[in-house]
């Protein structure tokens, strides 16, 4: 290993998505399986979101008793 290896960009993974990349290389295939892994991704961070509202709002419920 050289002492620089830690200085070399790193390869994202196979499949992620990157924001803001060039799109203009992926074929419509591909630019359809990106808005579908999109949308997977904004519903889940929607329910991460929806689950931290009911843990505070029950926190909030047993603090004020």
């Amino acid at each position: 290993m050289s002492l620089f290896d830690d200085d070399a960009p790193k390869k994202p993974a196979q499949g992620a998505i990157t924001v803001g990349e060039d799109l203009s290389r992926l074929s419509e295939s591909e630019l359809t399986e990106r808005i579908e892994a999109l949308n997977e991704e904004v519903n889940r961070t929607r329910l991460e979101l929806e689950q931290r509202g009911n843990i505070r709002d029950a926190a909030n419920s047993f603090f004020q008793k």
